[in-house]
């Protein structure tokens, strides 16, 4: 009943409820009965009668009418004729409807004319004469015959001529109380909404033996002749037949026309007729639907009446990435993935927390970890799953469990998470506990409860669930059989003998969790107990989730378990227990998630309250109850099915009432409730695409147990294995790992709200793409910037201005406001300005002039569930020389790998040509043999000109420039006979390889290495070796050009990043120039790199349990390429290099790859260095290499 028709109800019947109500003549001793024929009670095996309109009930209690009703149906294959099941609610407001009729007669009688129904047998009389109506009433008598005439005690004449004793009478017999019901029975053949079970009053067979309708069209003509009830001016037949003709075909809509116009004729009826509203809407309530129900958009109107007490963050809160992992069933995965058994949580191996938060986690939602309910365990065996746990919210007690360690391995994992940055995270489930819990054992007072079943179909005769000899436990019988879903199970105490039986935990959504027993908070007992839990579970860990949170909300507590006089329970046979307002705040006086919200904030005041709430409720939970993040569905359910215009308007509602509601949404694709993510989203486009809207979005991205895997397996809460045998998906983790995974790294700039702006893309028709989403968001100078097309078909349009939000004023006020799109990345715009920006799954960098985006906006593109993050978002201001400009309008809107490498390409152009047409893709793809020397003559001239622009590159140059082009094509005529790429003449075998060519074979990396080195060569010779050439190299960004080079001709990209990486390192630690250089000890090799930092990170050093580590990969990398160089350039021979390196191979395998180790082995006495003959130069020196 809504607010409006509440309030009407409150004015009609004000007068009545707080006075007395009338006796009416002929009603104190008189007992009228909803008519059932003689034909229906035989055929039902229906004796007695259980309606009465004496005391103002119909039936004595819901149980009899349900009980009536179940009798019927169980029978009602004895009809000869197909009947419709009968609602106990549909016959309990049949009946209502008769009583309020009669007491309607009553009050008329009263009110108008005594003899008003005697007046109508004497009009009776006149059209069928008195025999006639004799006749009529005692065939009415006999069809439909009182308790007295049915069981024989009476005959229907005699129970006509005699008279209730105490009752007031104007002349003797009961003619004038037939003829009422008579016409009452008309009545009822009448109503359409009646209709479908005319079975029990036909009136037909009555017809054709007496002469019914004559006598009663006499009666109602009487009738109609008399004064009219009320000022309205309404006769009395025509008052009786008002709720059916004002709602012909609905039960309920005639109760409802009854309780708004009807309220000084229901008089103490009143309450009976709303209990019998809220009957008949829990029958008509749709049966049991799975989850949460549909999302729909939110609207704030009401929130605004409530008051804003957000909870304030703790400075770790806003970062927080969680990710869901079902214990058992991930122990059992961790086994099966390291060979080994890990069942407990101390167990779980390190690598696994070091994937986490490598990954981007810093917080780890364990689900399953306390003691769970025998009970639930055991209904799972009786129900064929003999291997199941129990369910991980059916609960004994809030220990950890024993089968995972207690709480010594809890405390193992949490220092070890914590090392790594990550928080644990437990359920707290406040709605409800284990049908065998703690409390059930020692309080089960605190649970709703009743003396006696709620419906007459239950039975409890299976198994004894207890296991504890104090007090026994039966589940309702037809769960195992599957044909009910029962409300309540059965307790016995043992010791006092007495029988309860409490209600399972329930939502109203789906059917009752027959594991569980629901805990009832208008009992401040109950609440405090459950207050006393959920700080023990604060007290030990910081990430509180709150099952099903949203039941103990007061108005969903309500609804649910004490609803509304007149309205159906959402839970059957709960509208018994409605409660009036006043009662039910008085009970409940204040919200039980705000006092829980205020004691963590004083006593627990670092742990994290997550609400898992739906119902168009989450941003009261986190606005008004204080939840730092409660549960956005919308998220999963709108982007999955692509309703993405009710999606942008959720996000549009949210910020144009709150924007501080929107960050603390928890969004995520899936949870254990759900299909796994890659079921719903596939693991695709879309999966990935909306996954980067998770993680680039204010509030908390959750993800699902195996969910990056990409497993399809939803894990029931009882699982203890996954059962289906599934392995990580590898390319889908890759992918997240190049698209996702960066992005948690970088929360801070996504998590808040203060930045936050979304944005419309309108397409050149001027119309709004709704299933595109842009937005930006940053944290201090930082910005970022979205955008995701959650369609098939590809978009295009621009990004201008952002959509409206509130500004929250101090006064309280909340004006609207709006940004343009350079406004929202913080640009200053104007003349000669230029925004740089990456977009991360590419990597490429995208220029735009920003006057223009200022101006104008952003053109945008995209392709069906195409998703682009930009970030690393720069501004900055053109040269003298306009590169920036004539970069710009070069790429035109195109993005490049590097915009420095870009302008470099730009100004060095004439430098790279010649260098690449030296070093040509055979040259690296390994299928060349010599280099371009013509070309690479044409390098040195123009090189030599970059480094003195005033240099004259004329005839004096020419030897000079011819030598060292001469050198690198020796150098590389060397490298390729090491590295066998040479054809050999004509006629002439194959050339034995040496120890050098087989080494640099044998190392991978190796000849990709030596060739990008000879590659470098170039420049060297212009530099002079060592340092001086390593700095030119990378001012004129060979480094770069010798991966695009590499990758080009084949050579992966991480192969392409390592080889140039290690070639430029090896020809910044070659000599200078010089003659003869002698050759330091080993010690002294390694010395040198030891204290290179460079080297160091090359060589991957690292500190490990006080130690420090080299990789052996990466030495022999550096000392092979080291050693091949030097030969190459011809600084050295090959016999004394492969010397040292054998001493100090030797040294490091028996060091264990410890470096420090390494240094002792490599003091011991080694062979005498080597001398070499430096090719002829102009002057020669000796250096250290």
């Amino acid at each position: 009943m809504g607010p409006s028709k509440a309030k009407e109800l409150a004015i009609r019947l004000q007068s009545l409820e707080e006075g007395t109500v009338p006796r009416f003549p002929g009603t104190t001793a008189e007992r009228y009965e909803f008519h059932v024929s003689r034909r229906t009670r035989d055929l039902y095996g229906l004796s007695g009668a259980p309606f009465s309109s004496s005391g103002g009930v119909v039936f004595a209690d819901y149980g009899q009418a349900r009980a009536f009703a179940a009798r019927i149906n169980a029978r009602s294959s004895l009809s000869p004729e197909p009947v419709q099941t009968l609602k106990a609610g549909t016959l309990n407001a049949m009946a209502l409807i008769d009583e309020i009729l009669h007491a309607v007669c009553a009050m008329y009688r009263e009110r108008v004319d005594p003899a008003a129904f005697w007046k109508a047998l004497d009009g009776s009389d006149g059209a069928v004469g008195p025999d006639g109506t004799r006749t009529g009433l005692v065939t009415f008598t006999r069809t439909f015959p009182p308790s007295a005439v049915y069981d024989g005690s009476d005959s229907p004449e005699s129970w006509l001529d005699g008279t209730p004793a105490g009752a007031a009478v104007l002349r003797p017999g009961r003619a004038a109380v037939s003829i009422e019901e008579l016409l009452l029975l008309r009545l009822e053949n009448e109503n359409p909404a009646f209709g479908p079970y005319r079975f029990l009053f036909d009136d037909r067979p009555l017809k054709a033996h007496a002469p019914v309708d004559p006598m009663l069209d006499a009666a109602e003509a009487t009738l109609k002749a008399l004064p009219a009830l009320g000022p309205d001016g309404i006769d009395l037949p025509s008052l009786l037949r008002a709720p059916m003709r004002a709602s012909p075909h609905s039960l309920a809509g005639q109760l409802d026309y009854m309780r708004r116009n009807w309220g000084l004729l229901i008089g103490d009826k009143l309450s009976k007729l709303l209990g019998g509203i809220g009957m008949l809407e829990e029958d008509e309530r749709p049966g049991f639907q799975p989850g949460p129900g549909p999302v729909r958009v939110p609207s704030y109107a009401g929130l605004d009446a409530e008051y804003e007490r957000f909870s304030e963050d703790k400075d770790w809160m806003p970062r927080v990435v969680m990710i869901a992992k079902s214990a058992l069933v991930w122990l059992d995965q961790l086994s099966k993935a390291y060979g080994r058994e890990i069942r407990t949580l101390d167990a779980i191996p390190d690598e696994e927390l070091d994937l986490l938060a490598s990954r981007g986690f810093n917080a780890l939602w364990l689900i399953g970890i306390w003691e769970r309910s025998q009970a639930s365990r055991r209904i799972k065996e009786l129900c064929g799953n003999p291997e199941a746990a129990a369910s991980a919210y059916s609960l004994f007690d809030y220990e950890i469990a024993w089968e995972l360690g207690g709480w010594s391995a809890l405390e193992s994992l949490r220092h070890k998470a914590g090392a790594r940055g990550i928080k644990l995270a437990a359920d707290m489930v406040p709605n409800h506990t284990g049908l065998d819990s703690a409390w059930m054992r020692d309080r089960p007072d605190l649970f709703i409860s009743r003396p006696q079943p709620p419906f007459p179909s239950y039975s409890y005769t299976g198994e004894n669930l207890s296991g504890d000899g104090r007090f026994g436990l039966w589940l309702e019988d037809h769960y195992y059989d599957r044909r009910d879903a029962a409300v309540t199970f059965k307790r016995v105490d043992f010791r006092s003998g007495e029988t309860t039986y409490i209600y399972h935990g329930n939502d109203g959504t789906s059917m009752p969790w027959n594991d569980t027993a629901q805990i009832d908070f208008l009992n401040p007992a109950a609440r405090e107990a459950v207050k006393e839990r959920i700080l023990h579970v604060a007290r030990n860990f910081p990430i509180i989730r709150f099952d099903a949170a949203m039941i103990l909300a007061k108005r969903s507590f309500r609804r649910l378990w004490y609803p509304e006089p007149g309205v159906g329970g959402a839970i059957a046979s709960r509208f018994e227990a409605a409660l009036p307002a006043e009662e039910f705040n008085e009970r409940l006086p204040a919200e039980f998630w705000r006092e829980v919200v205020d004691m963590c904030a004083a006593e627990a005041p670092e742990t994290l309250l997550l609400a898992e709430a739906f119902w168009m409720m989450e941003g009261y939970f986190v606005r008004t109850l204080g939840m730092h993040r409660v549960y956005n569905s919308s998220f999963m359910n709108m982007l999955k099915e692509k309703k993405n215009a009710e999606y942008r308007a959720t996000i549009r509602n949210t910020i144009e009432f709150d924007k501080d509601i929107l960050k603390r949404f928890v969004n995520f694709m899936n949870n254990p409730d759900e299909d796994t993510a890659v079921a719903q989203f596939g693991s695709g486009d879309h999966y990935f695409g909306v996954c980067s809207m998770m993680a680039t979005r204010p509030g908390l991205p959750m993800f699902g147990h195996g969910q990056i895997e990409g497993f399809t397996e939803k894990y029931g809460m009882e699982y203890r294995r996954a059962y289906k045998d599934e392995r990580p998906d590898e390319g889908f983790v890759r992918r997240h790992e190049h698209e996702i995974f960066p992005l948690l790294k970088r929360r801070y700039l996504f998590s808040g709200v203060d930045e936050f702006l979304l944005y419309d893309l309108v397409r050149t028709n001027g119309q709004v793409d709704e299933n595109t989403f842009a937005y930006s968001n940053g944290f201090g100078r930082e910005r970022a910037f979205v955008v995701f097309n959650n369609g098939w078909e590809r978009t295009a349009g621009t990004i201008y201005r952002s959509c409206r939000y509130a500004e929250k004023n101090a006064d309280g006020s909340r004006p609207m406001a709006s940004r343009s799109l350079a406004e929202g990345l913080g640009l200053e715009g104007g003349q000669g300005r230029f925004v740089i920006m990456t977009e991360m799954k590419s990597g490429l960098r995208y220029i735009r002039r920003s006057g223009e985006l200022a101006r104008s906006g952003l053109a945008v593109a995209l392709e069906g569930f195409q998703c682009q993050v930009f970030m690393d978002i720069t501004e900055v201001r053109d040269d003298e020389s306009g590169s920036y400009a004539a970069l710009c309008d070069s790429l035109g809107g195109a993005g490049v790998p590097d915009i420095g490498g870009a302008l470099q390409d730009m100004a060095l152009a004439p430098l790279y040509r010649p260098w690449a047409a030296a070093f040509a893709r055979p040259w690296f793809d390994g299928t060349g043999v010599a280099i371009d020397s013509d070309a690479l003559l044409g390098f040195f001239r123009i090189a030599a000109g970059f480094i003195d622009e005033t240099a004259s590159a004329g005839a004096s140059r020419q030897p000079r420039l011819a030598a060292m082009a001469d050198r690198c094509v020796a150098a590389a005529d060397a490298a390729a006979r090491l590295l066998q790429l040479a054809v050999p003449a004509k006629g002439k075998p194959t050339p034995p390889r040496g120890a050098l060519a087989a080494r640099i074979d044998s190392v991978p990396g190796a000849p990709e290495a030596l060739l990008a080195f000879v590659a470098l060569l170039p420049v060297a010779e212009l530099a002079g070796y060592g340092p001086a050439a390593q700095a030119l190299a990378q001012s004129w960004g060979m480094q770069r050009k010798l991966r695009e080079a590499m990758i080009a001709a084949g050579t992966a990209h991480d192969e392409a990043d390592r080889s140039a990486s290690f070639a430029m390192a090896a020809l910044g630690r070659l000599p200078p120039d010089g003659g003869t250089i002698e050759a330091p000890a080993p010690l002294e090799i390694v010395q040198a790199l030891a204290q290179d930092d460079e080297a160091r990170q090359l060589l991957g050093v690292h500190r490990w349990d006080n130690l420090t580590w080299f990789n052996a990969e990466n030495y022999r990398l550096v000392s092979t390429l080291l050693a091949s160089s030097a030969v190459v350039i011809g600084r050295t021979t090959e016999k004394p290099v492969i010397g040292i390196l054998d001493d100090l191979d030797a040294a490091a395998l028996a060091a264990g790859w410890c470096l420090e180790r390494f240094l002792e082995e490599l003091a011991r006495p080694f062979p005498a260095g080597i001398k070499a003959t430096a090719p002829k130069r102009s002057k020669t020196k000796k250096s250290e290499e």
